[in-house]
């Protein structure tokens, strides 16, 4: 019996010291910032003590800090009543994690008026509270976008779901442009003409900045830093820039952003040859993980941006939604606020489908682009039905030459014409969400617009018809 007591002392004391070892490392990952190493262990203990306000503090950052803030809030609560120091730091972080800015900024100002009267720094804490502030703001100005499909892929090839028309330009990955095998990061954009290109590298600071070459004949001209309003002290990259060669969209971090990378916008101002304040895009498009690659193909009408929102390490959701013509906001003052929150973190994107007409219609152009796309893989320059039993894909392919000189016609109408009908929708989508004073604004126009596809479309039917008859005759 004694020698059975003396075991099972001797099995307790190793179980205590490996426990204690256990938390002992688990201190040093949670120090480091290896949250997700940490994490198991911290949840065992606060699982066996569930009161004690140092575990539940260390298990409810690992949540926090491994994107569970809804997890954690129970676990932070529970440190601030215990007063465990920096409790309503981590508090208030949760708050600002799950879009409950206005808690967050009661919870930093008390957290702040504690720091004061232990006559300690308040500059990180001051520097979180107009970051909470900011996030506020833009909460109170979600973007009303309809958002079609999503993709979750693997972060190093998501370029591969952009389907964006050839009109729009090319993207393409740093290495993968410059032909080159290095730890540089990022992506670059090509216009249509493939005179220009827009990228990123790394600076001699450490920080990545946005640069621009021109084609000079059939040489490139050196890289061009993009101004300091765009590039400044902090990361700037996934550089996209609209056919009006004017407004570029790109992603920053640092000062202005909600969290990791933000999207912003801005524009080339040729009477003063500077750009324009940059903008950040606000919600839906930010949020306080890493957003970025914002494209608008305007000749499809489709708009694609990247998020690493709620997605585990390596993976990242490619959104495609349908551009606004005109910016539209939710009304925060008389919206439920779970609904609001839900359409400013995208929790479910069948949330924003209001017209279930302009998301078939959408859906319906990105499924026509993916098409696009495979018949390009497959060698074909065009799709173009002369019978029953015969389609042609190449130039080549007519026999007769006015029909070959009337495709060409025909394949500019048609560029004009999809170009001019996604216009047209897009035109349509914002006037149904639009106010009554912007509508009587836009009739006109969308009159006009109308008048002008039914032309195309009568000339494009007409070309069609001529070509099978003279390649036919």
């Amino acid at each position: 019996m004694k020698r059975i007591y003396l075991f099972l002392l001797f099995v307790l004391a190793i179980a205590s010291e490996v426990s204690a070892q256990t938390l002992a490392q688990a201190k040093v990952y949670y120090q480091k910032g290896e949250y997700a190493k940490a994490k198991p262990v911290f949840k065992r203990f606060v699982k066996s003590q569930p009161s004690n306000g140092n575990y539940c503090l260390w298990y409810g950052v690992c949540c926090l800090k491994t994107g569970e803030p809804e997890v954690a809030l129970k676990y932070v609560q529970t440190a601030v009543k215990k007063r465990i120091t920096s409790g309503q730091l981590y508090l208030a972080q949760t708050y600002d994690a799950l879009y409950r800015y206005e808690e967050a900024i009661e919870t930093y100002e008390e957290y702040i008026s504690e720091l004061e009267k232990r006559k300690r720094s308040t500059e990180k804490a001051e520097a979180l509270l107009e970051k909470s502030r900011a996030n506020l703001r833009m909460l109170k100005g979600v973007e009303e976008v309809c958002v079609i499909d999503s993709f979750v892929v693997d972060k190093a090839s998501f370029l591969e779901a952009y389907r964006i028309s050839p009109e729009s330009g090319v993207l393409y990955t740093f290495n993968q442009y410059f032909d080159v095998n290095g730890p540089q990061t990022g992506t670059v954009y090509e216009t249509e003409m493939a005179n220009k290109v827009y990228y990123s590298v790394k600076q001699k600071n450490g920080k990545y900045s946005i640069m621009s070459r021109n084609k000079l004949m059939n040489n490139w001209s050196r890289g061009i830093e993009l101004p300091e309003n765009i590039n400044g002290d902090r990361n700037s990259g996934y550089p996209y820039v609209m056919t009006d060669g004017l407004t570029i969209y790109y992603a920053a971090d640092g000062e202005g952003s909600m969290g990791g990378y933000d999207i912003f916008v801005t524009r080339y101002n040729s009477a003063s040859d500077s750009y324009l304040t940059p903008e950040n895009l606000g919600m839906p498009f930010n949020s306080s993980a890493n957003d970025y690659l914002y494209v608008i193909d305007e000749f499809n009408n489709l708009g694609w941006f990247s998020s690493d929102r709620n997605q585990p390490e390596g993976k990242v959701c490619v959104y495609v939604f349908i551009p606004n013509a005109s910016k539209q906001v939710y009304d925060y003052e008389s919206m439920d606020k779970q609904k609001l929150v839900r359409l400013a973190s995208l929790h479910a994107i069948k949330d924003t489908w209001r017209d279930m007409e302009a998301v078939k219609d959408a859906k319906a152009r990105l499924k026509n682009s993916m098409q696009e796309e495979k018949e390009v893989k497959k060698g074909y320059d065009f799709s173009f039905i002369i019978d029953d039993n015969t389609t042609y894909h190449k130039l080549a392919d007519f026999r007769s030459p006015q029909a070959k000189a009337l495709y060409e016609k025909y394949a500019q109408l048609e560029k004009s014409y999809k170009q001019q009908s996604n216009k047209l929708d897009g035109q349509r989508t914002w006037y149904a969400r639009a106010q009554e004073k912007d509508r009587v604004k836009m009739n006109a126009a969308i009159l006009d617009l109308e008048a002008h596809v039914l032309q195309l479309a009568k000339e494009l039917e007409q070309t069609c018809i001529e070509i099978r008859r003279l390649e036919k005759q």
